[in-house]
């Protein structure tokens, strides 16, 4: 079956792989963030305690040389200058400076760590000049981002690999359970002895659901075939009336309904028949096909639904019908094609119900109706493929859309809002 409505929108969920993967490699990227930042915390309170504890002893010293020798006079070094606030004017970059450690002040062009102290009030400076040091530092800052750069890729590998081999078992399951066929019972899942205690509860409790399904279909077969053997009894009755009836003189009119009804009650019985092979074993359907021709059947069918447009203003016109032959089972096309137009007088209340027949093939009813916007004729295809489609007169869509599944017809419905139906039926040539 078919329709030219609005196909339902497809909703993008995320894969567990997926899943899995990005939530253990944003936790290796977090820890590895927050072990980087911890280190470089931990350096730099190490580094400003060693400026710390260097300059402080090498202040220490030199102010009591100074205390013991009153002619001693620093001398300054390449990487450490002293600055006296008692003798001289200071440099700009150190004047702002109060007491304690300074770390990364630039003086001229290099970098320097500076100690501040307050001696007979004036500064006394002591800088210790780090460039060298701080571009070793910068250098190895960038290598420890490197490697751990280059750690996190290769534990997202692993974490790829990893998060595959644990969905990998899920996958197969699920695979498995697309092969299932629904129409053939004692089906069960099964997963290796290896798999997680998880996928064997999963799979528990779908072979669980498969053996209650497989009881509820059978229940089911069980009921169709016992009400169609009753039904089997009071339908020959009526045959075997009608045909007493004939037996004896009536009436032209009365004459022409008697043999309606006894064609019609033996069209019931071979569907009943049918029904019981749709119930049992659809394969079947196609061993009772039989050579049916269109062209000769479509006026039996419509001048035998024509008495339900007595109480309305409908008129229904046949186009003029080209040779057609197909191979069926004649009372399952009577019962299709009679569903449908009766569904098409049904939702009717004027003008005229048109029914032709196409190559190839195909038997096309067009109905005056109110019609059907896209949404509505989704959720009637919805309803059919959930198995509760329209239930109102002859054997109703579901039914008429199983058959075709199983014989390899096509139905399509299409309309829109307040004009009017069109109902295709193709069979097969």
């Amino acid at each position: 079956m078919s329709s030219e409505s609005t196909p339902p929108r497809t909703t993008h969920r995320r894969g567990l792989r997926r899943g899995i993967l990005l939530a253990l490699l944003g936790y290796v990227v977090l820890l590895s963030v927050v072990v980087i930042a911890q280190g470089f915390l931990v350096h730099e309170r190490a580094e400003r305690l060693v400026w710390r504890t260097m300059l402080n002893s090498e202040l220490d010293h030199t102010l009591e040389r100074m205390r013991l020798d009153p002619g001693y006079r620093w001398s300054d070094t390449s990487n450490m200058r002293l600055y006296d606030g008692r003798d001289s004017a200071l440099p700009p970059e150190l004047d702002t400076l109060g007491v304690g450690l300074h770390d990364d002040v630039v003086i001229g062009d290099r970098i320097n760590v500076v100690m501040v102290r307050g001696v007979e009030g004036h500064p006394l400076m002591l800088a210790l000049d780090i460039t060298d040091f701080e571009q070793r530092e910068v250098h190895t800052a960038l290598n420890v981002v490197g490697v751990a750069l280059a750690l996190i890729v290769v534990l997202g590998l692993l974490v790829a690999w990893a998060a595959n081999r644990l969905v990998r078992p899920l996958s197969r399951m699920a695979e498995h359970i697309v092969r299932l066929r629904p129409d053939l019972p004692g089906q069960h899942v099964e997963v290796p002895p290896s798999a997680s205690s998880e996928l064997h509860v999963i799979a528990d409790a779908l072979n669980d659901y498969l053996r209650r399904n497989d009881s509820f279909v059978e229940r089911e077969r069980t009921f169709i075939d016992t009400a169609s053997h009753e039904l089997r009894t009071p339908v020959a009755v009526i045959s075997g009336a009608a045909e007493l009836a004939l037996q004896h003189g009536l009436p032209p009119a009365a004459h022409n309904h008697v043999s309606r009804i006894r064609r019609t009650s033996r069209d019931v019985e071979e569907l009943i028949s049918l029904l019981l092979v749709l119930a049992k074993d659809p394969a079947g359907l196609s061993r009772s096909n039989e050579r049916v021709a269109l062209d000769q059947l479509l006026p039996e069918i419509i001048e035998d639904h024509r008495h339900l447009t007595h109480d309305k203003a409908l008129t229904i016109t046949l186009a003029p019908l080209p040779q057609c032959g197909i191979n069926a089972p004649l009372p399952i096309v009577q019962a299709a094609i009679g569903n449908l137009l009766r569904n098409a007088i049904e939702h009717s209340d004027r003008g005229d119900i048109s029914v032709r027949l196409e190559a190839p093939a195909t038997v096309v009813i067009d109905d005056p109706g109110h019609g059907m916007t896209p949404e509505e004729i989704s959720a009637i295809y919805a309803r059919i493929a959930r198995g509760g489609g329209d239930r109102g007169g002859g054997i109703g869509l579901d039914l008429i859309s199983r058959l075709c599944e199983h014989l390899g017809w096509r139905l399509e419905i299409t309309s829109g809002k307040g004009s009017g139906t069109t109902t295709t039926l193709t069979f097969p040539t």
